[in-house]
């Protein structure tokens, strides 16, 4: 990877932390901490699971050398599995409900791995996609991570010389995504070195848009997959790359028996034609395809190799089994859903109490009760909004035959558990979701158009609004965009456009208003973007990335506390009004 100088040191930058250069003295009692987390790969994704059509030597290094999970649970999609991972929670229960419109969006208040860890004394680093919350108190720097370098959103359009984020600054790198992201996280490692670290390396691959150096491509092309296939694939691979650069920068530095290394995706895979054991879904179904995964973990010294653990576990038991690992307290307030599996993991106990798992999947952004499952040790019971199926997975893995009428009890049982879960961990869900404004941590607030709420003929350019989209069909004045804040510092706010707009449709007038105060604005100056080159194997579902001019169209004075602003076009010369890309606040006095 080629940088310039500027953008070496912002890449050093993110790869440590200000003050804690100089070497400390290693705690040799608290074990570092990698966690590497993979975007859309699914159970069959790794060679080691039966695969022979995919080349993941460093993953089975790391199920050689260490533990592998056969019964390891996730979420159906992205932004709750990390939720749930980053918290010990069930992801209802942190107000992370979908992938998109601030549904993604974690509670504040709530603890991560990384905010315990940094309490006793680990430097927290987060490298790649966050997805629960873009902005502050909600995003890595206000949940615990001492160093960020990544994006926040679902979702990142181009995975070649992109422009990232590092601890709050752009930076336009070059290179494929995922080596860059790795160096990153190398440079945290060597920095940290001497003292105990938590590195969370959350790589956007292979999550569409199906982007992959041609080496990578073209290997498995020439196996005979289609290009979608191939692309993720490839992507996959060059992930097992990296993390063979992880493994050995471990080496290097002598660290091997003082690091837990992590591996796990989030959701199954995002497609239905691949390899998945015979498994029943894949990602955003809620049967066994689309929410069991890979977990592996090698702990050189204390972890067997090539053990297996058949336990039934999930990501909510990720924090509590470092939290035992490591010996760092937990405090009973955090109210955890996942329980250790430390002791299994170390080979010290055999029995695992039977437990139900509670799956939730949102359709979009409404808060109905299903689709859901629940599995425990031996059945699954699963719901997507009519009656429920029960299916034997130890008789039946591939959910071919439901028995449902056949185990009346055993359903009932199951669906009654599954009610009584999701009243209590969905409590306060349908309340209405503010953006925090006016943090001297975060002084201007950047609200993307999927964060914002419309009525009247505007939709989305992409029609999904997935995190990249913009609104479009502004065609009448009685069109209406709100924006959801919650202002914790009253005082001045000046307001900005991110905008398209054609020629014909020059001289719209726009006013914004609070419940207190308005302005009006004239957007006078024209500005059609031109798509930016995209390398895509295959056509994208998302929109494709394009370019846009900044309107600043005045201040507000706005007052402490929840409210809306509202954006009309009181005059429309042309067919409609803007494409409005985002709304930008930043607070002046």
């Amino acid at each position: 990877m080629k940088v310039s100088g500027f953008i070496l040191f912002l890449l050093l930058l993110c790869g440590s932390v200000t003050g804690c250069n100089q070497d400390t003295g290693r705690d040799t009692q608290k074990p570092n901490i990698i966690l590497i987390l993979t975007d859309d790969q699914g159970w069959g994704d790794v060679a080691h699971n039966g695969n022979e059509g995919i080349d993941t030597p460093m993953m089975d290094l790391l199920a050689r050398e260490g533990a592998r999970f056969d019964r390891f649970y996730v979420s159906p999609v992205c932004a709750p599995t990390r939720a749930s991972l980053l918290t010990g929670r069930d992801h209802l229960r942190t107000g992370v409900q979908w992938v998109t419109y601030g549904l993604e969006n974690m509670r504040a208040e709530e603890v991560t791995l990384a905010e315990v860890l940094k309490k006793d004394s680990y430097q927290t680093g987060l490298f790649g996609k966050w997805h629960n919350g873009s902005h502050f108190p909600m995003d890595p720097e206000g949940q615990g991570f001492d160093t960020f370098f990544g994006f926040k959103t679902g979702h990142w359009n181009n995975y070649f010389d992109t422009a990232l984020t590092c601890n709050g600054s752009p930076v336009n790198t070059e290179g494929y995504i995922t080596d860059v992201l790795t160096d990153s996280a190398l440079t945290f490692i060597e920095r940290n070195r001497n003292q105990p670290f938590f590195a969370f390396i959350p790589y956007n691959a292979p999550h569409s848009p199906f982007q992959v150096p041609d080496k990578y491509f073209f290997k498995y092309k020439n196996r005979g997959l289609d290009d979608k296939n191939a692309s993720v694939y490839g992507m996959v691979e060059n992930i097992d790359d990296n993390i063979g650069r992880i493994l050995n920068k471990l080496e290097e530095l002598h660290l091997n028996e003082h690091t837990i290394v992590l591996f796990l995706t989030d959701n199954g895979p995002n497609g239905g034609d691949r390899f998945n054991g015979n498994m029943k879904g894949w990602k955003a179904k809620v049967d066994e395809g689309g929410v069991r995964v890979p977990l592996l973990i090698r702990w050189p010294g204390n972890i067997e190799p090539g053990s297996v653990v058949d336990a039934l576990t999930a990501h909510i038991d990720i924090l509590p089994t470092l939290a035992e690992l490591t010996g760092v307290p937990l405090e009973d307030s955090l109210h955890l859903d996942g329980r250790s599996f430390a002791s299994l993991l170390l080979g010290k106990e055999q029995d695992w109490p039977n437990r139900y798992l509670f799956t939730h999947q949102s359709r979009w952004d409404s808060l109905e009760q299903h689709p859901s499952s629940v599995r425990d040790n031996r059945y699954r019971a699963v719901n997507y909004g009519g009656q429920w199926e029960l299916y034997d997975m130890l008789a039946d893995p591939a959910q071919q035959r439901d028995i449902a009428t056949k185990a009346p009890e055993i359903l009932s049982t199951f669906s009654t558990a599954y009610e009584e879960w999701f009243q209590e961990v969905s409590q306060g869900l349908d309340k209405p979701r503010f953006i925090p404004l006016g943090y001297e941590e975060a002084p201007e607030v950047h609200i993307p158009a999927p964060e914002l709420s419309f009525s009247g003929n505007i939709q989305f350019k992409g029609t999904s609004g997935w995190s990249n989209d913009w609104l479009v069909n502004w065609t009448s004045e009685e069109d209406e965009v709100m924006v959801p804040v919650q202002v914790v510092s009253d005082g001045v706010y000046e307001v900005t456009f991110e905008y398209n707009l054609s020629p014909s449709d020059a001289g719209v007038e726009v006013t914004i208003s609070s419940s207190s105060a308005s302005l009006n604005t004239t957007v006078t100056q024209p500005f059609v973007g031109q798509r930016i080159s995209s390398p895509d194997r295959v056509p994208r579902g998302e929109v494709y990335e394009k370019t846009w001019a900044m309107h600043q169209a005045g201040a507000l004075y706005l007052n402490r506390g929840e409210q809306e602003l509202n954006i009309r076009a009181y005059r429309i010369p042309g067919k409609e009004s803007m494409e409005l890309k985002s709304v930008i606040l930043r607070k002046k006095s």
